[in-house]
């Protein structure tokens, strides 16, 4: 079983498209244990500096990056098997990207396709993902691989 209270979302900027809410809304529901803190945008210094002093002692930094690993679905979910024991934090930079210093001082750094997305939609592709990973590993029909 994936722990999720020991996983949480980092993510600069506001939704403000309601589908992207309700699609939010809908797998945050199913995982009541995940939480997203969304960081105030500004300029990438500033964002730096916030998601800083937000990261608590002890968290596994993963970013989410264009140029991060590529990993399937099933890859994910064993990635988080193996964390699991692990405070875990997922940072999501907004329109301009994370700082090459979050960058930096990230312990993994992940990406969730080649595709380029706007950070509210990789957002809500983190958590459905994070969804995806918990019924892998509890064996549920959700994945069809």
């Amino acid at each position: 079983m994936l722990n999720l209270s020991r996983c949480r979302i980092l993510a600069i900027g506001k939704t403000r498209k309601p589908w992207i809410q309700e699609g939010l809304k809908l797998y945050l529901k199913r995982l009541p244990a995940l939480s997203i803190i969304e960081l105030r945008d500004s300029d990438i210094d500033k964002e730096s500096i916030s998601i800083q002093t937000s990261i608590k002692k002890g968290e596994l930094l993963i970013a989410l990056t264009e140029d991060g690993a590529k990993l399937s679905s099933l890859s994910f979910s064993k990635f988080l098997q193996e964390l699991n024991s692990k405070r875990i934090v997922f940072v999501l930079g907004g329109p301009n990207g994370l700082s090459p210093q979050i960058k930096t001082i990230a312990h993994h750094s992940l990406s969730l396709s080649s595709l380029t997305f706007p950070h509210e939609i990789a957002r809500l592709l983190l958590v459905e993902q994070i969804y995806r990973a918990s019924t892998i590993i509890q064996g549920s029909s959700y994945h069809r691989a």
